[in-house]
Formats: structure tokens, sequence, C-alpha cells
């Protein structure tokens, strides 16, 4: 039975995939169901793709919700489209070719698919079965004694925050101010996404917002403190409506430790059983380790397996590594009794050293590791002496390691060692499993992410604008900060731009980095790390710490010597900006160089706040978005030149600077049409020929581009030329028409109006004027009358010989004569044309302007006629005899 429906349809352009891609992640995070989102948007963006890119039609998506599953069509209205079939022993066609390449994934990633065709067009759909989740679960845990009950300070707290529907804080106990240091005014009002570090790993979990919109949601993420520090705490969430129906939500929060106060319980024998298992029944081996149900992701299966394991063997901490796929290093995923911030995504090596403890692949007991400093490097400054650690193995390869440390020495022996053993036995295969779901999920989370941003990139041309994706694509999705520098030709790295999750650290930074040496700008694939930035930042905190106190730079340098110099000689820091700022940016941090066509033209630089680290799969995907990245940015690069290099040959096509003519006022209004990269075909001039005689043009060649552009400046410069020769009108123009037929292929037909201007001593001016098929020129006179002042003759560039008359009109004071190129009179919306008539229209209402005024005001008029952007370049050249002064 369908219980929701949605449906939109989208124009056969090609944004419009980007646009359906957003429609049904909005759809489906709506309804509950972030766990198919990734999935759903890249069969949508493959299908919809097929329908108005390849196929050329409209699309109409439809999602459905059933009960378990949900289902999207995606509607074509071009039904004769080639399906790819396989039969027994036959091979799926060329893999390259973009035609099927939905219908591929569809049998790859959805639980059902199918094709439909009307008589009207095509159905493509597919089914998305929701993972079935434990609801309306209620259970009691056995009698415990009381060494085996959960550990928690003797006063716990439970911080109680309620959110409403936006987010916004509007409750905050006395328990949340003193375990997070934010007193209850500095926080009321405020999102609570401002203070929480939320898990931000492509395909796989929520994000706060869609938690906050769950009836019911539990689980782990990270508060900010006073100082700018995250907290791992536990969370509890119930969505809540008052007597008013306004939805908000109640929050309740403990430090991740104490996590037992609020985590449900899980689910046990029935209360007949009185918690024993019926003697005879066999328990699985991993659900007496684990406890039952088994968590359903890997980080809570991972957390409550060192949990276990720390307290089936009584230890302070516990700690398990996952092995990256070449077997060769180690990354830790979780821990308990440990800075877990500072050791999560660490990586070690598979073999440390030489001997049996060296190597992660046997077991290994240290009974005291003060003996043996550096033996294992994770319990470096922990105040741990004792550690016993396991490898997890699935069909002989390495897949984890399992450790459990004491801060007592002699804690474990090899009894220790097999019982841990035993434990990791029952537990790898559950963990290897649970960790090809949780990559799987992440690959297609990231083919989404991708996706997404080839086509934001793509979708610009303009340097900045790429620069800021690049950095808002990453933060905080990859990073909690990042920056980008540029490397023009042979020049060092240039700080670029800077982002931060949080907007008021980006000034600190920016500050920051512009004292540092910015990295090598090494062309080798693949992240590597940078330390200058963490380094730059403890030294700027501890300067202003000790200048807080007192304590002059002498001393201050001295006490941190590895400090880097404030080159820019900026104003101490005070020590709390300091300090926010090695904050966040005193983590990992990786540098990506951006190569495009075999150059290194910038750097991205990705980071991580205090005590935190990238994981691999993040780090493969911020490679990825780099490649990307550096082919978009080099694009904007050479499209900025290309522009540059259009716009200044097109000001060499014009004059640089009106003459002024006495007696006489002129104005031009000049508007190249398009994206600025081309060079436009309309040109005008304003010349000396004399003394007391100007000559004047304005002309459009066919088309634009460099050939345009050849014919513009023999037109403009033989104009010249020929007229201080002497030549009259028709004698310059016949010239011209036979110097353009001289290029020959290269040839242009041009429309031209050139005339010659002579002021008079009375206050009236004489024009001679050739209009060689343009457009005719407007003669207005003070009583608002408007009629052509010149008589149509043939261009130029299409005839040898060519018969022109020169056409003199005297101008009286007050009268104005327009001249426009054909961008003015053929500007349309829809079947409509300003046309000769319609110019001439608005010209009767610029009765009494001044020659600026009535250019500007046509302009207008062109501009406001359509709701499109010109698609024609337009040049308008207004000149006016002002009226004599009265007696």
């Amino acid at each position: 039975m369908i219980t929701a429906r949605a449906a939109a349809s989208f124009e056969p352009v090609g944004r419009s995939v980007a646009v359906a891609r957003a429609f049904v992640r909005d759809t489906l995070h709506g309804w509950g169901f972030a766990d198919v989102v990734d999935d759903a948007v890249v069969l949508t963006s493959e299908l919809v793709t097929n329908a108005v890119v390849h196929a050329g039609t409209a699309a109409d998506v439809q999602c459905l919700r059933f009960e378990t599953a949900v289902r999207v069509e995606v509607a074509d209205h071009y039904p004769d489209r080639e399906i790819p079939i396989q039969g027994r022993g036959r091979q799926f066609r060329d893999p390259d070719n973009e035609g099927g390449r939905g219908l591929l994934l569809c049998s790859a990633l959805a639980n059902r698919w199918g094709v439909e065709y009307t008589p009207a067009g095509k159905h493509v759909w597919f089914q998305l079965d929701l993972p079935e989740r434990p609801a309306g679960t209620r259970s009691a845990g056995p009698l415990l004694p009381p060494e085996e009950l959960p550990v928690a300070d003797e006063r716990v707290r439970v911080a109680v925050v309620q959110v409403d529907r936006r987010g916004g804080i509007t409750r905050w106990n006395d328990d949340a101010a003193d375990l997070f240091g934010h007193p209850a005014p500095d926080v009321l009002g405020r999102s609570l996404a401002d203070l929480t570090a939320w898990p931000q790993t492509p395909g796989t979990g929520i994000g706060l917002a869609e938690a906050l919109q769950l009836s019911r949601w539990e689980g782990t993420y990270g508060l900010r403190d006073a100082d700018g520090r995250v907290l791992p705490v536990y969370g509890s969430h119930l969505r809540v409506r008052d007597s008013a129906g306004e939805p908000s939500t109640v929050i309740l929060l403990v430090r991740a430790e104490e996590r037992a106060v609020l985590q449900t319980p899980a689910r046990g024998a029935s209360a007949n059983d009185s918690g024993l298992v019926h003697r005879g029944k066999t328990a699985d081996a991993f659900e007496v380790f684990i406890g039952s149900p088994a968590p359903d992701d890997l980080d809570s299966l991972l957390q409550r397996t060192v949990e276990r394991a720390r307290d089936m063997l009584d230890g302070d901490a516990a700690y398990l590594l996952l092995a990256t796929d070449d077997e060769t290093e180690l990354e830790v995923r979780a821990s308990t009794g440990l800075p877990s911030a500072r050791q999560r995504f660490a990586r070690v090596p598979v073999e440390a050293g030489t001997g049996r403890y060296g190597s992660a692949r046997m077991p290994a007991v240290h009974e005291d590791l003060t003996a043996v400093p550096g033996a294992v490097p994770l319990l470096s400054g922990t105040g741990m002496r004792s550690v016993v650690t396991v490898p997890l193995k699935v069909e002989g390869r390495l897949t984890g390691s399992l450790g459990v440390a004491a801060e007592a020495p002699g804690r474990y022996s090899n009894q220790e060692a097999l019982r841990l053993q035993f434990a990791a036995d029952r537990i790898a295969l559950a963990v290897e499993s649970a960790r090809l779901t949780e990559l799987e999920r992440l690959r297609r989370g990231s083919l989404s992410f991708l996706v997404e941003a080839s086509d934001l990139l793509a979708g610009t041309l303009e340097r900045d604008q790429t620069l800021a994706l690049m950095a808002q694509m990453t933060v905080p999705t990859l990073a909690s900060w990042c920056a980008v520098y540029t490397i023009a030709e042979r020049s060092e790295p240039e700080l670029a731009f800077v982002l931060h999750e949080d907007e008021d650290r980006i000034d600190g930074i920016k500050a920051l980095l512009s004292q540092v040496r910015p990295p090598e700008p090494d062309p080798t694939p693949g992240a590597r790390f940078w330390t200058a930035p963490s380094d730059a930042a403890h030294s700027s905190a501890l300067r202003a710490s000790l200048r807080s106190l007192g304590v002059g730079a002498k001393s201050a340098a001295s006490a941190a010597p590895s400090a880097a110099p404030n080159q820019g000689g900026r104003p101490a820091s005070a020590p709390g900006v300091a300090l926010a700022t090695a904050a966040a940016v005193g983590g990992e941090t990786v540098v990506l160089p951006l190569v495009a066509r075999n150059r290194v033209i910038g750097l991205l630089t990705l980071g991580k706040p205090a005590d935190e680290r990238f994981r691999q799969e993040i780090l493969e995907l911020a490679e990825d978005l780099s490649r990307r990245a550096a082919l978009a940015l080099d694009n904007a690069r050479l499209y900025s030149e290309r522009t540059a290099i259009s716009q200044a040959l097109q000001r060499s096509l014009l004059p640089p600077e009106l003459p002024r003519v006495p007696g006489v006022e002129v104005e031009v209004v000049y508007r190249a049409a398009g994206e600025g990269n081309e060079v436009g075909g309309d040109f005008y001039d304003l010349f000396p020929i004399r003394d007391g005689c100007w000559g004047f043009a304005i002309g459009d060649v066919c088309g634009t581009g460099p050939e345009a552009a050849a014919v513009t400046g023999l037109a403009r410069h033989a104009l010249r030329l020929l007229a201080r020769e002497g030549f009259g009108g028709p004698a310059v123009l016949e010239r011209l028409n036979a110097a353009i037929l001289d290029e020959g292929a290269r040839s242009r037909f041009l429309t031209l109006l050139y005339g010659e201007l002579w002021p008079q001593h009375d206050g009236s001016a004489i024009l001679r004027m050739v209009c060689a098929g343009h457009p005719l020129p407007l003669r207005l006179r003070p009583d608002g009358s408007v009629e052509p002042a010149a008589e149509p003759q043939p261009l130029l560039g299409v005839l040898d010989d060519l018969e022109l008359v020169e056409q003199t009109v005297t101008l009286d004071p007050g009268d104005v004569l327009l001249c426009v190129t054909d961008g003015v009179t053929e500007r349309r919306e829809g079947s409509r044309m300003l046309g000769d008539d319609g110019l001439a229209d608005v010209l009767r209402t610029c009765t009494g302007l001044t020659a600026g005024a009535v250019a500007a005001r046509i302009q207008r008029a062109v501009e406001r006629f359509a709701s499109d952007a010109p698609s024609d370049d337009m040049a308008i050249l207004a000149m006016r005899v002002p009226q004599l002064p009265k007696e």
C-alpha cells in the first residue's frame, strides 16, 4: 500500500539533473529514509540524464513510499530506446558506452527494477527495500553484582537541552552548563548546530537536522565546550509537541563514557526466563560476547567491542584498530579509557619492528611499558603500564587488532591473551562484514558526492566562484577547515581562499596561514601531511599566553624557539583568539596538489581541529575531488584569460575617448552581448578630419569572433586614413568595400553609416552621410516629430562595383540625430520586435533632452522591451545641436 507520494517534472536541460537529485534527496530525507538516499540519488541521476540529455525530452519523477520500501519512477517521452539485455553466456556491451548505463546501475543497486512502455513514453522504475529496525522494544536487564555495574562519576550530570523546530536552543539546564561550560544566557536562541560536532562522513549515518526531525534518536556525537574543545557525548532525542501543537526536540546528554545511563538496554531473555538461558540450548558465541541485539552499524559495534573487552579483562582502557586493504597499516577506530579524539583514525604500521612483539599479526603481552618505551605508540603519555593485544583474522587474513591496557604493571599474562584472542575470534567476522558494509555505503555516498561536485564545478567558469565552491564542498563534509592556494606560472603558491565550519575562525586561520610558508607544490598524486599550521598555531598561542602573564617578548621567544615569525608585523592576538585558532587547526592537516594539464596550478589544504585525524577513505575521496577541482580551476583560468584578451581586443577596436565637437553634444552607449569572451561585431568612431570637420561612423560586421574583429579593425582604421586623405564619403566607402573584398574567404559583409559633421557659426550643423545597408538614422525635431535622415544604400563586402550617394542634412538648434545598430531595432520578446517604428516612438518621448539623456533613455527602452538579457551587441550614437539661448 502506498503511504506517501511526491512527483515533479523537469525540463530537457542539463541543470534539471541536479534539480531532480535534490528533489529525490529532500523527499526521502523528509520521509526519514536516509539509509537509501545515496543509492536513490545515484540511480535518479542516471535515469534523468538518459531522459533530458540523451533522449532530449522532459522527465517526470515520482517517489512512492511503501511500508517497507521506496519506489522511484522516471518517465520520458521518447520510447524508442535500446535496452541492454544480457543473455546467458553473454556480456553487456561496452561499459564505456553511455547508453543503458542507468539500467546497469539499477540491476546493481536496486532490489527491484523494471521498464514499462506506453504509447506516450517510457517509465523506468526501481525499488529500494528499507532495512529492518527494531521499534517499540522494552526490556529490563538482569541483576548484576556491584563490581559489574557500569562506571560513572560520583555525581552523574544529565544535560537537558530543548530545541525548537528550527534547531534553536530554548532550554539549557544547570547540568548542561556544568558539563560544557556555557551559561544558559550564552546559548539560548543559538542554533544547536553551532555547538555540535556531528559526524560528517559521506554515505554513513544521517545529519543533525535529520536526527532532530525523527521521533526518537539515540547515539554518540560531540559538543564543543566553552574552550572550543569537542567533548564526546551520548545523546537521547525525543520529538514532542506542546499544547499549541508546536513541535520541539528534547535532548538528554551525558559523557560518552557514561552512555549506560541513557543507552537503551539490549533485549535479553523474557521475564519468565529470569535472564537465564534454557538448558540444552547453545547460545551464539558472538552474541554472548557482544550482547543481543548486535549494533547495526560499524562504529557502535566497535565501541561495544572495546567496552566488553575492557570489562572482560578488568582493564582501564581498550582500543580496536582495523587493517587497511593492503594490510600494511592499522587505523584506530574505537577506544575507551583513552583520549579517543586524539587517537581516532591514527595509523600505525602492522610490522612495527623485529621480533614477535613487533608485529600485529601475533598476540602480544607487555607487562611493563616503561621497560620498553615506544613499544605501543598509541599508549604513550596515557599512564598505561601493561597491555595485551591480539589480532583479528578472517580466513587467515589480518583484519584488525584488539588491545586492553591497565595502569598497573604486570596485570596480564598469556592466560588473558588466550581469553582475549578467543573473544577476537568470535567477533572478527562480524566486524569485517560491518566494515565492508560501511565501505560500500561510503563508496556509494562518495559517488553521489562526486556527481554533485562535478555538476557544481562544471556550472561556473568564474575563478573566484570556483575557488569558493572547492572550499564549500570540502567543509564540513571532508574537513573542518580548508585553504586553497593558487600557483601562477613560475611563481610561489599564493593563498587564495580560506573557509572554516565556524565563520568566526576564518580570519584567525587566514592570518595564521599568511605567516606560514606555503607548502611545496609537489605534483606527486595523493595527500601529504603538513605540520606547519599546527606548529605555528601552538607557538602563537604560547606566545600570547606568556604575554598575558606579563612575560617579556624575549622570554616568550626563548620558550618557543620554533615559533613562526610574525612576518606581517601584525599586532599580537589575544590569548583567547590564539587558543581558539590553535584548537581549530591543531589537528591533522593534509595537502593535495591541484594538477591540470601536467602542471601544478594550486594546492588544496584540508585540516582537522585539535587531536583529530583523517580516515583513509576521506583522503581518497578528497583526492578524487581535487582532480575534478583542478580541471575546473584551470578551465576558469583559461576562460578568464580568453575573456581578458577578447575585452582588450574589443577596446582596441573602439576609440579610447570621444573628442569634443564645438557646438554639438555627442553621446555614445556601447554594450557587448554574450559572456564577454567573444569580440563583438558592432563598432563606432568619432574623429577630427580637418579644421571644422569631424568624421563619425557606426557599423555592424556580420558575426562575432576573430574574423569579425579583423573586418572591424580594417573598417575603423581605413575610415580614418581615407577621410584624412581628403576623400569624400562615397569614395571612402567604395575603397573600404574593395579592401573588404580583397580579404577573400575571410571577408564579412558590413553595414555602415558614415558621415562628416560640420558645425556652423549660426548654431546649426551640416551632416553629409552615406548609409550603406545600416539602420537609417532618425532625426528628432523640437516639436517631437521624427523622420529618417538618410536613404538606404547597398551594404559593403558583397558587390564589386558600388555606386554610393552622399546625402546632406542640416541639424537646426534643438535637433537630435540618433544612430543605432540592429541590436537596438531587432530586440525581441517572443514574436514581438522593437523595430524602426518602436524606436521612433521611444525617440518622440526624448524632446528637450540632452544627447546623453536621449542615449540613456533609448538604452533603458531596449533593455526593458524583453525580460531576457540582450542577445546582440548594441551601439547608440546620439548627436544634438543645443538650442540657442533666448535674448
